[in-house]
């Protein structure tokens, strides 16, 4: 028999063994098995007889669909995790804070906060294996309503994020035409006269065709301007396409995710070598990780690298639990925590690395165009006798007017004609300040990114590969948050996944309609700043305190130990314990404080400008903005006092098929081995002292008390009463 058996470990204890876990389990009121939606089917409907019962995995026990295989899983969570924050987010927050310099509170957090809580996420989904109402539900019944509200906040995610695969949609099939649609400004016909659009002219090509062929924009969020038709069918495509990845839940999707997580990588470095090769590429890189260490230390460079790692590895939405349920409960979500979150680093940095060599080729192409109109202009200055000839330094060929030629001159008329200079309305054309216009979000992907590809040699083939990408990157992440917001459903409810599937799709596509408007880009913002920030924050904060304060850290070490064959590391106890619900709550102030000191508002789009003009939301836009946030949060107080008034069921003693059986299983071995070695009469055994002793921390019970005494996530959820008692905290 194994020394780690829970045999050994009773017999090496201190305590006598006095009733066995059956004779707990028996206290039950016996469960149908038959009829059990997770039933295994087999004839009869019973379980096997004690002793005979073969060690079979979790996914047979109970019926609930698992993983072709680990790489399917690994590529599952990883699709998920690395999403389009990680190409248009993570590079706009490193040039912003400070570089190189970034990455060292970035990969700080990472360790902190990151690996930690992911691993959490990945273990009581494992151990479980249900969704996250059920997971929580187990835990801690009277916090239930975390994952109530991780659920709704997938749904407002999810109703935009979607939006985003759609107009990724659309510009993928207007990219299959030469030259690209968005590479010159239209001509307007006025009679005999060919004039460029003036909206165009204003902005650029790429700017025109975002905001007006593509979004057809309003100039306020008062002004919805009824629905944007190629948008809408975009959308409705964008929809179909998940329905159709995750209709059959993980059996769909774990296949859909061998291309949708792969094909990014393949893009991504298909445009590094491409990038390497063009002329500036060079001057981004080096100015994206030229460190600044001073901006290092200032406390918004932590705030956003912590929210950014907290986004990165989508904590709190959900997506992690489910996939991680569809586990077997020995599996090494230690090593899976560890890599993923490797994995999405590496990802960031090599989205970074392209990035910045294509926008570093793009200011280089904006640089010698602004070389060359302000050389026009002192040419015309020259001829008009408005500047003398005497001004311009002899090495100076305008027919090959380099940068630093031009800057020479620039400098040298600056001087001399200091008083009258404004005048002149000459710029600097700096390469630095081309590459400090910080882009992020829609205004990379379709404006910067997309300019920079018209001046790639064979265009399309790159725009058809950049936004073919985004459409993967956007899946994966898609297929997380709907496995999110269906596992729940599903562990709750006897509803077939094909249905619930197709119908959370159907409402999901109408209630999207509010974003395909002409001013639905500003509900997408809207969203994007108000529906996941705060309530996910609070969401993780409180699975944290849920298991390290509530259940107690060290008893879920004990679990985790269990569960994986060996001691987790020591570390783990203090940063779950401590390190990150501090963390957490530095978060959350910064988060609240950041919300009340900045402006309710947004980026409007004025045709008549054609620039972007901040504007406030309207009083009901203001509202909608704290209802998002109020009504994603609800179901916390709700469930926490429905439950306390005995109003609501806590159903922690709904387990699973799988954990009564699996459970009566251990039950049956433990009482004929301790039989066996005790003897028909246990209290009459000797208790010798324990050779070893799996880690419990100090003050720890017994792992017979955590048998039969406690809450424990071994048995997950209750002590095996009618009514058990949620766990006590520690001290």
């Amino acid at each position: 028999m194994p020394k780690s058996s829970k045999v050994t470990q009773r017999e090496h204890s201190n305590e006598h063994v006095t009733e066995s876990v059956a004779d707990l389990l028996a206290l039950e009121a016996p469960m149908d098995y038959k009829s059990s939606q997770m039933s295994m089917n087999r004839a009869g409907g019973g379980p096997p007889p004690r002793g005979k019962q073969p060690d079979i995995s979790p996914d047979l026990e109970d019926g609930r669909p698992a993983w072709n295989s680990k790489l399917q899983y690994i590529l599952a969570q990883v699709g998920f995790s690395v999403g389009l924050g990680n190409v248009w987010r993570f590079p706009y927050l490193c040039q912003k804070n400070g570089g190189g310099a970034y990455l060292v509170p970035y990969f700080i957090l990472l360790i902190l906060i990151g690996i930690p809580l992911f691993f959490l996420e990945l273990a009581v989904g494992q151990r479980i294996r249900r969704g996250s109402i059920g997971v929580w539900n187990y835990v801690c019944p009277r916090l239930g309503g975390i994952g109530v509200s991780s659920l709704m906040v997938c749904g407002f995610v999810g109703l935009y994020y979607n939006v985003i695969i759609g107009w990724s949609i659309f510009y993928f099939f207007q990219s299959f035409q030469y030259p690209l649609p968005w590479s010159d400004c239209p001509i307007r016909r006025n009679g005999s006269q060919a004039i460029v659009e003036p909206e165009c002219e204003k902005s650029s090509a790429t700017t025109y065709f975002w905001y007006r062929e593509t979004l057809n924009i309003t100039s306020s969020i008062a002004d919805s301007g009824g629905l944007n038709l190629r948008m809408t069918l975009s959308l409705l495509g964008a929809w179909v396409i998940v329905c159709l990845a995750v209709i059959k839940g993980i059996q769909s999707s774990g296949k859909v995710m061998y291309f949708s997580s792969l094909f990014p990588y393949v893009v991504l470095f298909c445009f590094l070598v491409r990038g390497l090769f063009l002329k500036g590429a060079v001057d981004g890189i080096a100015h994206m990780f030229t460190p600044k260490l001073e901006i290092m230390l200032e406390p918004q460079v932590w705030r956003e690298a912590a929210t950014q790692v907290f986004f990165a590895l989508g904590l709190g939405f959900g997506g992690v639990i489910a996939f991680s349920s569809y586990n077997k409960r020995d599996n090494n979500c230690h090593f899976d925590a560890v890599l993923v979150s490797v994995i999405n680093f590496l990802t960031s940095i090599l989205a970074t690395l392209v990035v910045f060599a294509v926008l570093g080729f793009k200011a280089n192409i904006m640089n010698e165009k602004c070389v060359v109109e302000n050389a026009e202009k002192i040419l015309g200055y020259l001829n008009s006798n408005v500047l003398s000839h005497d001004l311009i330094p002899p090495h100076v060929n305008f027919s090959h007017l380099s940068s630093s030629d031009y800057t020479e001159m620039y400098e040298v008329i600056k001087i001399v004609r200091e008083d009258s200079f404004a005048q002149l309305g000459l710029e600097q054309c700096l390469l630095e300040d081309e590459l400090n216009k910080a882009v992020q979000g829609t205004g990379l992907a379709f404006i910067a990114f997309t300019e920079a590809m018209t001046h790639f040699p064979a265009s399309p083939f790159w725009s058809v590969m950049f936004f073919f990408m985004l459409i993967n990157l956007g899946l994966g992440s898609m297929i997380g948050t709907m496995t999110g917001i269906t596992t729940p459903i599903l562990d709750t409810f006897k509803i077939r996944k094909e249905i619930l599937t197709v119908a959370c799709c159907i409402v999901a596509f109408l209630c999207g309609l509010l974003f395909v408007q002409r001013s639905g880009n500003y509900f997408v913002t809207m969203f994007d700043d108000y529906s996941a920030g705060l309530p996910l924050t609070i969401v993780v904060i409180l699975e944290n305190v849920s298991v390290a304060w509530i259940y107690g850290t060290k008893r879920f070490m004990q679990d985790l130990e269990d569960m994986l064959g060996f001691k987790p590391y020591t570390f783990y106890f203090y940063l779950w314990k401590y390190v990150s619900p501090v963390c957490l709550i530095v978060l959350i102030s910064a988060t609240v404080v950041e919300m009340a000191i900045s402006p309710l508002g947004y980026n409007a789009w004025v045709q008549d400008l054609a620039l972007e003009r901040f504007q406030s939301y309207p009083p009901w836009a203001v509202a909608m903005c704290f209802a998002l946030i109020g009504v994603a949060m609800l179901p916390l107080p709700l469930v926490f006092l429905a439950r306390h008034f005995n109003w609501l069921p806590d159903g922690s003693n709904k387990l699973s098929v799988s954990y009564r059986k699996s459970l009566t299983k251990d039950a049956s071995n433990l009482e004929d081995e301790t039989r066996f070695i005790l003897g028909k009469n246990p209290s009459e055994a000797p208790s010798p002292m324990p050779s070893h002793r799996a880690y419990l921390g100090p003050g720890s019970t017994s792992p017979v008390e955590l048998i039969t005494n406690s809450t424990s996530i071994s048995g997950y959820g209750s002590s095996y009463q009618t009514n058990p008692a949620p766990p006590k905290s520690e001290s």
